[in-house]
């Protein structure tokens, strides 16, 4: 279908609050690898319709898979004006996109249009979305003020983040939008890690949700959160802006760790399993003796032989101004001590707020 002038926009304008839904049109499996944050799938060809479509315009004819693929794509729109669209306003105006943003979305945007909505298509697709995300990612991060938030395993960072996005401060939490808390026990349960790509589209979402003039608290990351890979404009950024330098004595820490991975310490299998990740680092004698630990006992011995030496070799290596880290101390690891200290990391000094507004 050619596209019809006056009824498609550009990558850069989706930024704009002029639509009401982003509408996917492509396949489940294409939405599940990536889409713009925010979009509804409402695919005009499920996965098996597309392969089925795409198999027969290679081997047996362009014309007749497009004729199938038509009365396809007609009776998944019509499902979607029954169901999905059936209680849209006449208002409604929404954006529709698919993979290059030719037929798929073209045909649902038609239809939509000739019913009365003012439903425009995305110029370039998705193609042209994932392209512009690239881009930016190169961009975006140098306009921010980060505060990175340091401290070894188990010294509440991620809870320290929560609190501060609570107490009204700009806050990225990268190990949330990757679904991972970044050690070998970081997997959270029943929440697998999105698609490299899906990761960058919330990363930059999150970026353009910032005011540049209001700090950017963020923890201090590796290169890699489980599997997936921090940009790198944004990495390098974090690396070199202020540090915090988070303190908690080694109950506080061992508390908080028994209760953030209880799901691994209920599980002797799959912690057994993740143990085993580090034999290569510590030998299989070492490995032995922590999994015939008490839960408590084997938290300590982690935290001692593990991960307190391989942090600290880390954030000197790669955090260039944590020597001069303004250390902030967590008094214990209940709620209001992580409440009272983002309040007071969130709320600038008088004499800052009266130079900001001077």
């Amino acid at each position: 279908m050619k596209r019809e002038p006056g009824h498609s926009v550009a990558i850069g304008e989706t930024l704009l609050p002029a639509f009401d839904d982003v509408i996917d049109t492509r396949s489940p499996a294409e939405f599940a690898e990536d889409h713009i944050p925010g979009a509804v799938n409402c695919p005009v060809l499920d996965n098996e319709e597309r392969a089925r479509v795409g198999t027969i315009y290679k081997q047996a004819s362009p014309f007749e898979a497009k004729r199938i693929g038509a009365a396809l794509v007609a009776r998944n729109v019509a499902l979607h004006l029954e169901n999905a669209f059936k209680d849209k306003s006449k208002g409604w105006k929404p954006l529709v996109y698919c993979w290059r943003g030719g037929k798929r979305s073209g045909a649902m945007a038609h239809i939509l249009r000739d019913i009365g909505w003012e439903a425009r298509t995305l110029e370039g697709g998705y193609k042209a979305y994932r392209r512009w995300v690239v881009e930016q990612l190169q961009r975006a991060p140098y306009g921010l003020r980060f505060r990175v938030v340091c401290g070894p395993t188990g010294s509440g960072k991620s809870l320290l983040l929560q609190a501060l996005a609570r107490a009204g401060a700009q806050v990225l939490d990268l190990e949330e939008l990757a679904a991972h808390r970044g050690s070998v026990l970081g997997n959270l349960p029943g929440r697998p890690q999105p698609t490299q790509k899906m990761f960058e589209s919330l990363v930059l979402q999150r970026l353009f949700s910032f005011e540049s003039s209001r700090d950017i608290f963020v923890e201090a990351e590796s290169k890699k959160i489980g599997q997936l890979q921090v940009p790198d404009v944004l990495i390098h950024q974090m690396r070199g802006s202020p540090c915090l330098r988070l303190q908690a004595t080694t109950d506080t820490r061992v508390a908080l760790l028994l209760r953030e991975y209880r799901h691994f310490l209920e599980d002797k299998a799959l912690l057994d399993a993740q143990l085993d990740c580090l034999a290569g680092l510590h030998g299989p004698a070492r490995i032995a003796e922590w999994k015939a630990l008490e839960p408590e006992a084997l938290v300590r011995r982690l935290l001692e032989e593990h991960y307190d030496p391989a942090y600290e070799r880390s954030i000197n290596r790669n955090y260039v101004r944590f020597g001069e880290a303004e250390i902030v101390n967590l008094p214990g690891p209940d709620e209001l001590a992580f409440a009272r200290l983002a309040r007071a990391l969130a709320t600038p000094p008088a004499s800052a707020s009266r130079a900001g507004s001077a």
